[in-house]
């Protein structure tokens, strides 16, 4: 098999051509026994990422493998109100600083972005590269009301909440959190129960994993027959995961199987876990383009009420009518459509003009599609 797409990839180590051609037949092997196309979803923009850079959609699709992708990025699936909530409130208030970080401030809606917006005298917004120094701002500016604006599934929903730990500890009275903080297990269901889409099964999300390990998706197994693998981000990770997946099809016998056990412990992180428990309870949440789903998400529990915007400045946190702008994001989150398919993407919709968060974050599908592809619509 010529990988004529993957001119990136090196003679050895996890991004071996050697190493990718013989998986790619292997699965091959396993989808010919199956005689029929499977399809896979991705639920992890990195995984997305790294399927478009190093060209594995088309040679999958080769061998019997579509790949779609999930609603894997959290700035694409926090709605806008989250957005134009934080702009009304650097419009009307002074002596406010928001952190967030970069892509979040570049999403668009109908009040315009963040990057754009140009709070009231005395507030900023400033990007930042972890809540910590969010935190460390706060400190450094007592004076001052410092709010951090932050999108994240397990993988960074610890790190937030733990500045709102070490806020508590020492007393600061002057930090705050908006937490749009999103669960992928009760996501995947919603995916299923919805049917709108045929999948035959997953790629679970390696740093998510890394916190909540393997057993939050033995539902999936269990309930609807539909295998999954928790895998890596590297070219040979993903593969690896592909034909665990066609393997399970094959026997008829679907799993969680990891095969990213060397950083994805079967009981993920006890200490990660631990702290969401102590201070975070599960809400109702909405999610762009799949809608409200029930207790997919987290929220900070009433002794550390203090410290959520929301509740600090009684910011308005509701659906809103949406614009017709013809942007497709939502159906891309779903997977039932490629980015292509909207007829804005490389159009009126590219990284320069956004008109969706998906072009806009690094884990968008249509952003990863823009680049790793001619950018151009078909």
């Amino acid at each position: 098999m010529v990988l004529e797409k993957s001119k990136k990839l090196p003679s050895s180590g996890w991004r071996s051509k050697g190493t990718v051609e013989k998986l790619l037949e292997s699965i091959a092997l396993e989808t010919d026994y199956l005689n029929r196309p499977i399809k896979l979803m991705e639920v992890c923009g990195t995984h997305t990422m790294t399927l478009h850079r190093y060209g594995l959609k088309p040679q999958l699709e080769e061998v019997g493998v579509e790949m779609i992708s999930g609603p894997g990025c959290p700035v694409c699936i926090t709605p806008d109100y989250y957005h134009e909530a934080i702009i009304n409130l650097l419009a009307e208030k002074n002596n406010i600083i928001v952190c967030t970080f970069g892509d979040m401030t570049r999403v668009p809606t109908r009040k315009g972005s963040l990057q754009t917006f140009v709070p009231k005298e005395g507030s900023k917004i400033k990007i930042v590269y972890s809540p910590e120094e969010a935190l460390e701002i706060a400190r450094e500016n007592p004076e001052k009301e410092v709010i951090f604006f932050g999108a994240g599934f397990e993988t960074t929903i610890p790190a937030i909440t733990f500045t709102v730990k070490r806020a508590y500890q020492e007393k600061l009275k002057n930090y705050s959190i908006l937490a749009a903080f999103w669960l992928i297990p009760p996501a995947l269901e919603a995916l299923i129960n919805s049917k709108e889409l045929a999948i035959s099964g997953f790629i679970y999300p390696g740093h998510v994993s890394a916190i909540i390990g393997e057993q939050p998706y033995a539902f999936v197994a269990r309930k609807y027959g539909l295998p999954g693998a928790i895998a890596g981000f590297e070219p040979t990770d993903i593969l690896l995961g592909v034909l665990s997946v066609a393997g399970q099809l094959r026997r008829k016998k679907p799993e969680v199987d990891n095969v990213y056990r060397r950083v994805v412990r079967a009981e993920g992180n006890p200490e990660a876990l631990s702290l969401m428990d102590e201070m975070l309870e599960e809400a109702d949440v909405d999610w762009r383009g799949l809608g409200i789903i029930p207790k997919s998400g987290l929220k900070l529990k009433s002794a550390y009420s203090q410290f959520d915007a929301t509740r600090r400045y009684g910011l308005k946190l509701a659906p809103v009518k949406i614009i017709a702008s013809g942007c497709r994001c939502g159906d891309v989150l779903k997977g039932l459509i490629t980015p292509r398919d909207c007829p804005l993407f490389g159009r009126s919709c590219r990284p320069d003009s956004p008109k969706g968060p998906c072009m806009v974050s690094y884990e968008g599908a249509c952003l990863i599609e823009f680049k790793y592809s001619s950018g151009v619509a078909k």
